[in-house]
């Protein structure tokens, strides 16, 4: 998300939309290429990564301060995005969970 953040910078104008767009495939590959046991941290990882893209598209003023209020009202403008990348990511893991705990029970017995 950071790279891409930097690629919405360079071809749009840091549009937020854009890199909200760009989340949501991302989500979904990450909760696919996760292996199986690491399932359930993909719903955690995903937000994790949309904020430090957001470091990248974000308006910030000058300095430290004026990034970190960029950050936070990019945070709270974009939930939305942030919010259905993160649902994306919980339904394809509890899915792929299922079939695996399903599968293990074929196996056993």
């Amino acid at each position: 998300m950071f790279l891409l953040g930097f690629l919405d910078d360079l071809l749009f104008g840091a549009s937020l939309t854009v890199y909200g767009v760009l989340f949501l495939p991302v989500c979904a590959l990450t909760a696919l290429w996760v292996r199986g046991g690491d399932l359930l941290t993909a719903p955690v990882v995903v937000p994790i990564a949309f904020a430090a893209g957001l470091l990248t598209v974000s308006d910030g003023g000058g300095g430290f301060l004026g990034g970190l209020m960029g950050l936070v009202t990019a945070l709270s403008t974009q939930a939305g995005w942030l919010y259905g990348g993160t649902l994306i990511a919980g339904v394809i893991v509890i899915v792929r969970r299922i079939r695996l705990i399903r599968r293990r029970r074929r196996f056993r017995g």
